[in-house]
Parts: structure tokens; C-alpha cells; sequence
């Protein structure tokens, strides 16, 4: 059964990598480089501060922290338990493949780091902003998945990596919007306290 998964994910992965042009290989390796989203990160953070008082802004920054230690720690747990190697890493594949990237990359690919990160951000900004933008969570959601995307049109996962990193980011998103709530709402009913208590 496991062979067969692997086998169709191969299958799959070879697939939507050939698809890949020199017309499109640079515009995709822009949008896999994190950095090149440093700016809509840091518009996303300014609308979030824009809605909260300092101090809830700055317990988010805290739980968002957290949250990406987590996700990067739980997928190097996933991609050092597993061991299992990236495309670009099997001889039997390279030649058959698209490396559109110079190098390709740690050892082992399950799952993508890209896919948690960026699917766990979609899903806790989204949900932060999305009563003053409606549409905002959908946005960033297929924003995710397009970075998910490009990790396989480039060349370094395959197709189950990305399905796996993008639900693990969900759900860290999720849970870590949750915590959010919950932590402010406690710091406010405590701050309240101490106003009454005065």
C-alpha cells in the first residue's frame, strides 16, 4: 500500500514538475524565496496592529512567534524521523526531472517546511483580519498553496509533502489563533481586575 502511495506521488510529482517553462522558472523562484515576502508580511503585521491596543498586538507577536518555532521544529522532527530524501536527491529521478533551483537543498523533504510555514501564517493572519477583510483568510490560503506549489515546479517535494506541511499549517494556525484569542482574553479580564481592585 505504501509503495503504491509512493509511487503515485512520484508519478504525480514528475507530472506537475514537467509541466514547469524557462518562460515561468524565474517568476516561480521569486515566489518561493521568503524573503521576497518580507513586505506583505510586514503590511499583514501592520493592518493586525492597526486593529488591537499595544498590548494585545504585542501578545500576538509572541503567540506568532511561537508558532513558527513550533511548525519548524515539528517538521525538522517529521523530515529527521522519516528520512526521506527530496526528488532532486534520487539519481533515478534527476534526469527525468526540472532542478529549476542551483541547489537542491537539505537532505530530506517530508515534510515541506514551506508549505507548514506559510499555511500556518494563511490560516492564524486570515482568521485574525477577517472581520474587517472579508475575503482575506481564501486570499492568503491560495497564497499558501501557490507557495506549495512552487516548492514541487521547482524541483525539491513532492506533491505529498506539500498536502502534509499545508494540513499540519492549518492546523497550527488554527490552534495558535485560538490560543491567541484565549490569552488575551484572559489578559484582559485580569487587567480589568486590577483596574477595579485599585
Amino acid at each position: 500500500m505504501m509503495d503504491q502511495i509512493s509511487q503515485l506521488d512520484t508519478d504525480l510529482f514528475i507530472y506537475l514538475n514537467s509541466l514547469g517553462t524557462a518562460t515561468w522558472d524565474q517568476f516561480w523562484l521569486a515566489y518561493t524565496s521568503k524573503f521576497n515576502w518580507i513586505p506583505l508580511y510586514a503590511v499583514l503585521l501592520y493592518l493586525i496592529f492597526k486593529q488591537m491596543r499595544l498590548k494585545a498586538f504585542l501578545i500576538t507577536i509572541v503567540v506568532v512567534a511561537l508558532m513558527i518555532l513550533v511548525t519548524d521544529q515539528v517538521t525538522n522532527l517529521f523530515k529527521n524521523g522519516f528520512h526521506r530524501l527530496r526528488p532532486c536527491h534520487l539519481a533515478e529521478l534527476i534526469d527525468g526531472m526540472r532542478l529549476v533551483k542551483a541547489r537542491c537543498g537539505g537532505q530530506y523533504g517530508f515534510f515541506s517546511g514551506h508549505a507548514s510555514n506559510t499555511m500556518s501564517a494563511a490560516l492564524f493572519i486570515g482568521l485574525t483580519l477577517k472581520k474587517r477583510f472579508k475575503y482575506i483568510l481564501y486570499y492568503l490560503i491560495v497564497w499558501a498553496l501557490l507557495m506549495g506549489y512552487s516548492r514541487i515546479y521547482i524541483g525539491v517535494h513532492y506533491p505529498l509533502d506539500i498536502l502534509l506541511g499545508a494540513l499540519f499549517g492549518a492546523v497550527t494556525g488554527t490552534l495558535f489563533y485560538m490560543l491567541n484569542l484565549l490569552v488575551i482574553k484572559k489578559f484582559n479580564a485580569n487587567t480589568k481586575l486590577g483596574d477595579n481592585m485599585k
